[in-house]
């Protein structure tokens, strides 16, 4: 875990690129909220790799995100219901119920779907929440969190060895 957290750290100072760390977060947000063991978060694990995206803003996105999303499962479980019970959709429930693909996909669980498009509306404002994170974090924060006595006694411990150890 202190190696995870000093990754971050290193690609929150470094020269990566304050939209692909908010793209990391977002992807980790729509696989955090979901339930883990899905088609489309395998597709999102797939995507992430693909395109390389920074895997510790990634993989800590997840971790947050599941622990909120258990909070939020009376929400994404209304939302699906409400989608799958409404009746100008029926046909198309329909239809994808009955294709064998859609079916592995499981859309027709109510906390499925509704963390999907919970999860798929809040996707922008992530993004442009995080990037406006990260860019404040890199202009203000960095140099008033280094300052900090805290911090100045952990750089003697293994948390910042380990972080030292990633920089260089």
């Amino acid at each position: 875990m202190l190696t995870l957290l000093a990754k971050l750290l290193k690609a929150l100072n470094s020269e990566t690129g304050a939209w692909a760390l908010a793209f990391a977060f977002v992807l980790g947000m729509m696989v955090g909220f979901t339930p883990f063991w899905r088609v489309h978060n395998i597709l999102i694990l797939l995507f992430a790799l693909i395109f390389r995206i920074n895997l510790s803003a990634f993989i800590v996105s997840i971790l947050i995100c599941t622990g909120i999303a258990y909070l939020l499962d009376p929400v994404f479980h209304s939302v699906g219901s409400a989608w799958l019970s409404s009746e100008s959709w029926r046909g198309v429930w329909e239809a994808m119920y009955s294709s064998p693909w859609w079916r592995i996909t499981q859309f027709h669980h109510s906390i499925t779907l509704g963390s999907i498009v919970i999860s798929l509306a809040l996707a922008p404002l992530v993004a442009v929440g995080s990037y406006f994170i990260v860019v404040n974090y890199r202009l203000r924060i960095q140099k008033w969190f280094l300052k900090l006595k805290i911090v100045q006694a952990l750089r003697a411990n293994k948390f910042w060895a380990i972080y030292s150890d990633l920089r260089g």
